[in-house]
């Protein structure tokens, strides 16, 4: 039996209240929502910290990570995705951003996971597809 890496489950508790935040309609931003949304959740502290790390890069950035996907996005709107596949590349995107620590295959890979977990039969490719590109247009210092 394998140990599940603290950050996989951290990413699946983030998208939780990602998608969460998406379907609410809620007019509070993202940060306030998600305070108060993991407030009411049971995580183990191994989760947590990840968890709160990437909603609130995600939040501080909103606007530039979802021009990014925008800019990657063929023959497709962001607001016409389902709030799964937005918000595995919201935050996904916002690893290759923001998240210094994590190599941009190891967050491409991580996003291609949840989606084959939560997302439809198409959502592995697509998100595959999308966050590629999104990769290969930043430069990251490593």
């Amino acid at each position: 039996m394998t140990a599940t890496n603290p950050r996989s489950r951290a990413r699946s508790w983030a998208l939780q209240v990602l998608y969460a935040w998406d379907v609410s309609g809620a007019e509070d931003e993202l940060a306030g929502f998600a305070t108060r949304a993991l407030a009411q959740r049971r995580i183990s502290p191994r989760y947590r910290p990840y968890s709160v790390a990437l909603i609130e890069a995600l939040a501080e950035r909103l606007p530039a990570v979802d021009s990014r996907i925008r800019d990657h996005l063929s023959n497709w709107r962001l607001e016409r995705l389902t709030a799964i596949d937005r918000g595995i590349l919201r935050l996904a995107t916002t690893e290759l951003m923001a998240m210094s620590d994590v190599p941009p295959k190891v967050a491409i890979h991580e996003a291609i996971r949840l989606a084959e977990r939560y997302g439809t039969a198409e959502s592995p490719r697509f998100v595959n597809g999308v966050l590629d590109a999104v990769a290969r247009g930043l430069t990251r210092p490593d």
